[in-house]
């Protein structure tokens, strides 16, 4: 099993490489993008032997030509997705299997394993709402930058659980950690994408707010990321909380100040600023947003930083 869990995981890294590629045709060529735009003023020009002219005639050519195959690597963006989230499934079960455990025991495992709800909370997003199926673009580049770090660097043979590990915490403790990650992942996207959009409508021109005009309305991401973050904070509360209980029984004590309560404490911390600053009226909603994407970053410090850099009693990440 473990074979094919490393198997699995080159089959679902495809899977999402190829959604991505999908989703950047469907960002190109859609009625918003910028080939579309051009295309449209070349028929034009064709059409008139003049200069090109906005207005319905535009979206008319854009929709009944590049629209439509732009709709449909949308969808082929979706259906890759899905059959990369299968592959993924099946890499982390095999893994489980092999490994007689939970398959989220080392950073490895773990990395997998938020990627994969991560993956869960976009598909079942995307599924409901169509409409923000722009966002698949930059939800599965994340996913490839977070796998081929996880397949590169943090690799980690399958192997049993050190002595410090192996209780029942941590299916309560690490459970919740990762599906409070993997669902915070996708509200980092939308938190980011919305100061893009808002930068661009501001009249920014610089990269990367040149992506503006083709994703959704800023007030609409920025009420996902509000109800997205919502919904994680309590789970991710609760994995705190799990974790000094679990403290209490391992260390003889509920919290230490070790590295990694710390950075998780920082950022609850963050993530209960960026859902007060949101409740405020007199707080702009940019300002809001931007204290959620310095909460992910927080997150990515406790995870990468805490394990790979910082010694502590946390250090259970198995990297060789």
């Amino acid at each position: 099993m473990a074979p094919l869990s490393d198997q699995l995981l080159v089959v679902a890294i495809l899977g999402y490489t190829t959604a991505l590629l999908a989703h950047a045709a469907e960002f190109a060529f859609g009625s918003r993008g910028v080939v579309a735009r051009v295309a449209v003023r070349e028929r034009q020009l064709l059409a008139s032997g003049g200069p090109p002219v906005g207005g319905p005639a535009a979206a008319t050519a854009v929709d009944t030509g590049n629209g439509r195959w732009a709709a449909l690597a949308g969808r082929a963006g979706i259906a890759l997705t899905t059959a990369g989230w299968l592959a993924h499934l099946g890499c982390l079960v095999a893994r489980g299997l092999a490994a007689h455990r939970v398959p989220w025991g080392n950073m490895y495992e773990f990395v997998l394993a938020v990627t994969l709800v991560a993956a869960t909370a976009w598909l079942i997003l995307a599924i409901a709402r169509p409409t923000l199926r722009p966002l698949g673009l930059f939800v599965t580049l994340v996913l490839l930058v977070l796998l081929g770090t996880a397949g590169l660097r943090l690799y980690t043979p399958v192997g049993p659980l050190v002595p410090a590990l192996d209780s029942y915490w941590l299916k309560i403790h690490v459970t919740a950690a990762v599906t409070a990650t993997g669902i915070l992942l996708v509200g980092f996207v939308a938190a980011a994408l919305t100061l893009i959009r808002a930068g661009h409508d501001a009249g920014k021109t610089r990269f990367p707010y040149t992506l503006g005009d083709r994703i959704p309305a800023a007030d609409r991401l920025e009420r996902l990321t509000f109800r997205i973050h919502a919904f994680a904070f309590p789970i991710w509360t609760f994995a705190v909380i799990a974790g000094a209980i679990w403290a209490e029984a391992a260390w003889g004590r509920y919290w230490g100040w070790d590295p990694k309560e710390t950075w998780a404490f920082v950022a609850w911390i963050i993530y209960a600023g960026y859902l007060h600053a949101r409740a405020t009226p007199s707080v702009r909603r940019t300002t809001a947003t931007r204290i959620a994407v310095l909460g992910w970053a927080a997150m990515m410090v406790n995870l990468f930083g805490v394990n790979l850099v910082i010694a502590g009693l946390h250090s259970y990440a198995g990297v060789p």
